[in-house]
């Protein structure tokens, strides 16, 4: 993905820039939108968000969108801007003129002149970046013209890192301490106990024994003797 942008296809031809931002508001905080909307073409759109991850989820969740009488297709893969292309140049000479660089799996046209390309791998969008800018074009009618081919404006952003990640915050255990279990119970310190444990009470003297009362036998009788 190019720093949060997205690519947002098949909008309905009274589409303004206000109705895309409604669109995608609740992803995220988006950047800028940049709409190509004229007259007898599809128009087509480009939203940047400030967090790629933002994006992510915007092409989870609004790509196969029903909005109007079609459905969005909004990607935000290797995808390339092309200026300068010729009156009578079309989705499918712009197609014809990228395979150069790659498998193509996406090419549309506007009548300014603007088109978007879309590669299925990166090194396709990189080599087309890097030999196919200003190079001729030529159109099924024969008319030729020398394009641009750029990326975001022609800002470079394909060795930025990508964020694949949907997580925005993980669970934290209650306790303080995530690699840490629950502190156990203590004993509490010695001298706190020194008032209660019998180890440390005053001695006391045992009470004293007693005695069970002691009966005599009487004397046996004397005895006589004839």
């Amino acid at each position: 993905m190019s720093d949060g942008r997205i690519y947002v296809g098949n909008l309905p031809v009274d589409v303004q820039e206000r109705d895309i931002e409604d669109l995608f508001y609740k992803y995220g905080k988006i950047r800028d939108i940049e709409l190509k909307n004229n007259r007898g073409t599809i128009p087509f759109a480009f939203v940047r968000f400030e967090d790629p991850r933002d994006a992510d989820d915007a092409v989870y969740g609004r790509n196969g969108y029903g909005y109007g009488d079609s459905k969005l297709r909004v990607e935000s893969e290797f995808r390339v801007m092309v200026t300068g292309l010729p009156p009578t140049g079309s989705w499918q000479d712009l197609k014809d003129h990228m395979r150069e660089a790659g498998d193509v799996c996406f090419a549309d046209v506007q009548r300014d002149g603007d088109g978007v390309v879309e590669f299925l791998r990166r090194e396709d969008m990189e080599y087309a970046l890097r030999r196919l800018d200003r190079t001729e074009f030529r159109s099924h009618q024969g008319e030729t013209a020398y394009v641009r081919v750029y990326e975001e404006r022609g800002t470079p952003s394909f060795n930025r890192s990508r964020s694949r990640s949907r997580s925005r915050s993980r669970y934290t255990p209650p306790y303080h301490n995530r690699g840490s279990p629950p502190a156990r119970y203590q004993s509490p310190p010695r001298h706190a106990m020194s008032r209660h444990s019998p180890r440390h009470s005053p001695r006391h003297s045992p009470p004293p024994r007693r005695h069970a009362p002691q009966h005599h036998s009487p004397p046996p009788p004397p005895r006589h003797y004839r």
